[in-house]
């Protein structure tokens, strides 16, 4: 008598094991194809998450809802440059700037003067000074969003003054020389 003619046999002589084998047979072609097809999701997940990084790498996605300085990969969009058809425009837009980012901080401008005959002028530099009010701990957010947004700005000087007295109301005053490139009349 050889071994699957035993098995027969004894199957044959008790259904409910028959029954059971075939339950466990069931349940595990079952569990094998559940787990197939969890792997082929996971991998599709994989393939939609890199096809969405290489679209985003190359500019081809849009970015996101209120993310302002760029996209999730951490390049800033936008120009480069100084917008404006003229010089004084583009004075007027880099004031712009720098204020939006010191009000964006809780800060506040106390004075500016656009620098627009310089010595870096020459180059295509405008220059701005502004002395600012601002939270101390403040600071290195706003020097983070001039340096790392668009266009791109460069702060060529910063002076902090800590407040005379410690008390809860002191602010710091910065005077910060920042400079843009402006490419031109169109």
């Amino acid at each position: 008598m050889t071994t699957a003619h035993a098995i027969d046999h004894y199957l044959a002589r008790s259904p409910l094991a028959a029954v059971l084998l075939y339950a466990v047979a069931v349940a595990a072609f079952v569990w094998i194809i559940v787990t197939a097809l969890s792997d082929i999701f996971e991998r599709q997940r994989t393939v939609d998450a890199a096809s969405d990084m290489l679209a985003r790498l190359e500019g081809r996605a849009p970015r996101a809802a209120g993310d302002r300085g760029g996209s999730a990969t951490g390049a800033p969009t936008g120009s480069p440059f100084l917008e404006g058809r003229t010089i004084t425009v583009a004075g007027a837009a880099l004031l712009q700037r720098v204020a939006t980012a010191v009000n964006g901080i809780g800060g506040s401008v106390l004075s500016s003067q656009v620098e627009l005959q310089g010595a870096q002028s020459k180059d295509g530099y405008v220059s701005l000074i502004a002395s600012c009010e601002m939270e101390h701990s403040a600071l290195q957010s706003l020097l983070y969003d001039i340096e790392a947004g668009m266009p791109f700005l460069f702060v060529d000087q910063l002076v902090a003054q800590a407040p005379v007295a410690a008390s809860e109301g002191a602010r710091t005053r910065v005077l910060l020389s920042v400079s843009g490139l402006w490419p031109g009349e169109p």
